[in-house]
């Protein structure tokens, strides 16, 4: 049995609780935030009975195999390398780093210590994604030559996060990290990436809609767009919508979850709807899924001392396209070319 910690009791914090309830061989033992009354809630839902104010106080006193790292990521560097420096396992979440430095540190901390570092970059961890990249690598296309990432909603995401509204950078730090990393996880990595962002909504502070577009090392040129701008006539909040072009067909996941995978001798359409685990909620069931699935892979990772598909190396590519799309649109889209050596 794993023994872990919770560092973080926020907004998104029930979902891996719930989550890590479920995984075969792992336990939560001891929840840690600065806020007392956001931890005594978080304790007393999930039945935690040690709980900590300060990280440095938790890893002294428990015998911890992993910390779950969940909270801002202002905060992720210090806490990262204080676990680190307890030789304990690190789960962090996204966004990784608030700069290249600051990840490049965490990942050479981990390395240095003989921990575990991943990321929680869960959204290529959703069925529907997963079913996509299966067809893919099948060849049931062919070759493919173009795609589309797309995520576009008018949900009210601001509600319970109201920090998204005041923050300096909004939509490509919070939501594009997500749907860049799932253009990773299908086409490779990238060669070059330009950006345009948008700031529709007057009420928030930074850009609530950006439209990116990657050549990756595989020769694909892929879109990536994302909005909680557009006013659809069906909200699709929370899914990602794929299109895929290839050498001998085409791949498009549709809203309800629809696969519909075209070539010349045939046509068929997939449920690749996502499962509604016991503890969560629609619309948001593709997402609690998820938390599920990268949270076993970890232990899975940690049992087999493997690495982890989003290790912190493997998610700097992620973060590094972040940062270059925020420069390209800072000058007025630029094409950036990207080095992550």
């Amino acid at each position: 049995m794993k023994k872990g910690a919770l560092i973080g009791c926020g907004f998104f914090a029930r979902n891996h609780m719930h989550a890590w309830a479920d995984v075969d061989g792992a336990a939560i033992i001891a929840l840690c935030d600065r806020d007392d009354k956001r931890l005594k809630e978080t304790a007393s839902r999930f039945g935690i009975e040690r709980t900590y104010t300060d990280a440095a106080e938790l890893l002294k006193s428990e015998e911890l195999d992993f910390v779950d790292i969940a909270t801002t990521v202002q905060t992720h560097r210090p806490l990262v390398e204080l676990a680190a420096g307890s030789k304990v396992h690190i789960i962090c979440q996204k966004p990784f780093a608030n700069t290249m430095e600051d990840g490049r540190a965490m990942i050479d901390a981990a390395a240095s210590a003989g921990v575990t570092l991943m990321v929680h970059e869960n959204f290529r961890w959703q069925s529907a994604i997963r079913a996509a990249k299966a067809e893919l690598d099948k060849g049931n296309i062919g070759t493919p030559f173009w795609g589309r990432v797309s995520f576009r909603s008018a949900y009210d995401v601001y509600s319970g996060q109201p920090y998204l509204a005041t923050d300096d950078r909004f939509i490509i730090q919070d939501l594009g990290i997500h749907i860049l990393d799932i253009a990773r996880f299908l086409f490779g990595d990238a060669r070059t990436i330009s950006a345009s962002t948008k700031r529709v909504n007057p009420a928030i502070r930074a850009e609530d809609v950006a439209t990116m577009m990657l050549v990756h090392e595989s020769g694909v040129t892929c879109v990536v767009d994302c909005s909680y701008a557009s006013r659809l006539p069906r909200e699709n909040f929370p899914e990602s919508l794929l299109e895929v072009d290839g050498s001998e067909g085409t791949l498009r996941l549709m809203p309800d979850y629809k696969l519909v995978l075209h070539n010349e001798s045939d046509t068929r359409e997939l449920d690749v709807s996502p499962p509604l685990l016991a503890w969560a909620e629609r619309p948001w069931h593709n997402i609690q899924e998820s938390v599920y699935n990268i949270q076993r892979h970890f232990i899975d990772c940690l049992n087999a001392s493997s690495p982890p598909e989003t290790s912190g190396l493997d998610n700097l590519k992620t973060l590094e396209l972040v940062e270059a799309a925020y420069l390209s649109a800072g000058e007025h889209s630029r094409t950036i070319k990207l080095d992550t050596a």
